[in-house]
């Protein structure tokens, strides 16, 4: 058993005082502590970034989509999830078009964030693969004098 999973018994608290005793007695042994508690995922900090905040935004995506559904089958408004309609029919039309309109828009602009990110990741590897090559294409130059 090594001592990271001696620590690990004790949790997170156990960490967080190992890093402030580290930073009392070294601070560049208190920041290492740090760096590795977050870099390792035992502050569960970084462990799940972006897919968590993926997940946050599909369930906000759901919820939405379940408000609007409830939203068209209130017929005339006044009930719970469904807004009161206005009394002006060509405003309550332009509302929902408006609504529509904002949510297509939302759903190419993440459409477009998804192939700029595939874009990105594309120049990125070719721009590696270009390097690579370049690399191994180079040939040391000849020891030999040139024949006059």
């Amino acid at each position: 058993m090594t001592l990271t999973d001696k620590i690990d018994d004790y949790g997170r608290p156990a960490w967080i005082l190992l890093t402030v005793l580290g930073f009392i007695v070294w601070w560049p042994l208190g920041l290492a502590l740090l760096a590795f508690s977050v870099w390792s995922g035992r502050m569960a900090c970084s462990r799940y970034g972006m897919e968590r905040w993926q997940g946050k935004m599909a369930r906000m995506q759901e919820k939405m989509d379940r408000m609007r559904a409830q939203m068209q089958g209130g017929g005339n408004g006044g009930g719970f999830w469904s807004p009161p309609s206005s009394g002006n029919r060509a405003f309550d039309e332009y509302r929902a078009e408006t609504l529509r309109r904002l949510e297509e828009e939302q759903r190419e602009f993440q459409e477009f964030l998804v192939r700029l990110r595939e874009a990105k990741d594309k120049a990125e590897f070719d721009q590696f693969m270009a390097d690579r090559r370049g690399r191994h294409d180079v040939t040391p130059p000849s020891s030999q004098s040139p024949q006059t």
